[in-house]
């Protein structure tokens, strides 16, 4: 018997092997990856779409923002040339109501683009009620800002055209008169204030308007960012890359703030003193003394 156990003990290893092996993978506690449904279409490829022609007409049954909305069919479009507020951000509820005036349970006809939809599977489209371009139409009320592909040429022209006059008049939620008195009264302030500094107060989103000028500038820290380089970011009106406005604070600089100066600003309504610069298309002030940055107290009810 031992030597018959000794001529077959590779053999012998080999079965119990696989044995083993069998049992590891047909235990039922073997845990599998799960799958994830996402809906009616695939996230990655967007494959499952239903065409939808140049020139489409389609009811609009949902309006999300005011850039975005959804069609018959529970399927979402978003308006080409221009980008609005989303929700939490200043001029949200004006752009949405807006658009729900012009749209809403209204037959629309959509525009072709270069692109058939972006990554979140919605459906890139220029708007027209009784052709009126409605994307224009938003920017030229300053409720929307121009905002194209590289690729799209389309309408740009006379979308960044109404952007312009809209920026020059201060007309509508995105350049008019910067803060709205009530939205002043909710804070107070010490040192930046027009009566003591003989200075502007604009909103953080109307900084675009005043390149070159020194002004102070206030609006609410939404996305704070420190660099490898050790420079701290805060960017106001929508998260980088979208900001409105951004406080850029050097790293030579930090040692004069707070610790974690980008924590302890996160979320907080302040006010800024500077001039107003442009950097890759985008206002920011450059902050390099505490004194230039004031955190709003707020008034008790």
């Amino acid at each position: 018997m031992r030597k018959i156990l000794k001529r077959n003990k590779t053999f012998i290893a080999v079965i119990v092997g696989a044995l083993i092996v069998g049992v590891i993978y047909f235990s039922p506690k073997r845990i599998e990856k799960p799958e994830i449904y996402t809906g009616q279409t695939d996230v990655k490829t967007c494959k499952n779409l239903p065409e939808l022609p140049d020139g489409t007409v389609k009811l609009v049954t949902k309006v999300i923002d005011g850039d975005t909305f959804l069609i018959e069919g529970g399927h979402s479009v978003r308006i080409l040339g221009i980008d609005a507020d989303e929700r939490g951000y200043p001029c949200y509820d004006e752009a949405k109501e807006r658009l729900e005036e012009l749209i809403l349970n209204k037959e629309v006809r959509l525009e072709k683009g270069k692109e058939d939809f972006d990554h979140y599977c919605r459906y890139l489209r220029y708007i027209f009620v009784n052709d009126k371009n409605v994307g224009l139409e938003l920017v030229k009320e300053g409720l929307a800002v121009a905002r194209f592909y590289p690729e799209d040429v389309k309408y740009r022209e006379e979308i960044s055209l109404a952007e312009k006059e809209a920026r020059e008049k201060k007309i509508g939620c995105k350049w008019g008169s910067v803060i709205k008195t009530e939205e002043r009264m909710k804070f107070q302030w010490e040192r930046l204030t027009e009566e003591k500094t003989g200075l502007k107060v604009i909103g953080a989103c109307q900084a675009g308007n005043y390149y070159g000028k020194e002004v102070i500038v206030e609006g609410k820290v939404v996305d704070t960012y420190r660099s490898k380089k050790n420079n701290v970011f805060l960017n106001f009106g929508k998260p980088y890359p979208n900001q409105c406005f951004s406080v850029v604070i050097f790293n030579s600089d930090l040692y004069k703030f707070v610790e974690s100066v980008e924590k302890y600003y996160n979320q907080k309504t302040v006010r800024i003193r500077g001039k107003i610069q442009e950097y890759q298309g985008k206002p920011q002030i450059i902050l390099k003394d505490p004194l230039q940055i004031e955190v709003g107290k707020q008034e008790e009810n």
